[in-house]
């Protein structure tokens, strides 16, 4: 289906687009589209892909928090506007929680300013998180918010910016008219994942054989989606005018196991002989996350298709390759 993207000869503009998710946009989107990337290359993925040397891409190097910058980014004919710029991942959090909080909120702020002076957008995407569910939630769909998450304890103020940001978007469409679409991606993980993630950290320790660090006893349940599915997630809500004005859960709820039961995974399918340790965090942690995607599918026919053997196959190759590690 990804590769059957529909839409072409359009101008979008993916803010964050160096990072994981925004990059692996670019790949499907700038085929057939002409794409601006606007990043601060913090975290820069595009630097393990060919996609610079695409020219229906362009980078501009630019933080959301400044607004001159933002808005001369967006040229007049931006017609889908995608905001994946953030600041994320529990560890960074923590250590800049202020900053989390002024990226996440201000940030949204600039892009929906902004963006307002664009009179051919179609679409303009918003990411959110399915860190706002709390500590426990299984199953959960869209309106299954009980705001469990608390401003007195910094490792939900990423959830609390994200909250907000959402709160953003849903204004700006009901009283500006602007075409919004909220996403909540639940543990994305696959190729090219760099800087946060479990995934991430697994498996680039089992393939150099160094332990694998787990936060507390393990216990905690996760529902993993591999990166294309995501993708194709989001690729729907472009296509599809139906979601405008929606919220949707993208995850693969079949894809559901303890996190010490992905360390096991990742080791037997790495051929590592990695020691799992375990280590005792000072910050709540999530005991479930398990979405609810029936919204998705209703609306858009959204149905992921990597299950979790066949995702972390193709994630532990592509780590190998980068880190030349042969077994």
């Amino acid at each position: 289906m990804i590769n059957g993207f529909g839409i072409t000869g359009k101008k979008f503009l993916i803010t964050g687009g160096a990072g994981f998710i925004g990059s692996s946009l670019a790949r499907i989107i700038s085929k057939n589209n002409e794409v601006i990337i606007f990043d601060n290359l913090h975290n820069n993925a595009l630097k393990n892909t060919s996609l610079t040397d695409n020219p229906n891409l362009r980078i501009v190097t630019g933080n959301v928090l400044d607004y001159s910058t933002l808005e001369k980014s967006m040229d007049p004919d931006i017609e889908y506007l995608i905001h994946c710029a953030a600041i994320a991942g529990v560890d960074t959090v923590l250590k800049n929680p202020i900053l989390t909080l002024n990226v996440n909120i201000n940030g949204v702020f600039n892009i929906f300013k902004a963006a307002g002076k664009l009179t051919r957008l179609k679409r303009i995407i918003d990411f959110s998180t399915s860190e706002i569910y709390g500590k426990h939630a299984e199953n959960v769909d869209e309106k299954a918010l009980n705001l469990s998450i608390s401003p007195e304890e910094l490792r939900w103020s990423y959830a609390i910016s994200k909250l907000s940001g959402e709160a953003i978007a849903r204004t700006y469409y009901i009283h500006e008219k602007m075409p919004t679409v909220t996403i909540r991606p639940f543990n994305i993980f696959g190729p090219n994942q760099i800087g946060v993630g479990a995934v991430h950290n697994f498996v680039t320790h089992a393939i150099k054989e160094l332990p694998i660090i787990i936060n507390n006893n393990g216990s905690q349940v996760r529902s993993w989606c591999y990166i294309d599915d995501l993708v194709k997630g989001v690729l729907l809500t472009l296509e599809n005018d139906i979601a405008v004005g929606q919220v949707y859960n993208i995850g693969n709820p079949d894809n559901t196991l303890t996190v010490y039961e992905l360390a096991r995974m990742i080791k037997l399918i790495s051929e590592s002989s990695s020691r799992i340790e375990y280590r005792e965090t000072n910050y709540p942690d999530v005991e479930l996350r398990i979405p609810k995607i029936d919204h998705a599918y209703e609306q858009l026919k959204f149905e992921p298709e990597i299950n979790m053997e066949e995702g972390l196959k193709r994630t532990i190759e592509w780590y190998k390759i980068k880190n030349g590690v042969f077994h």
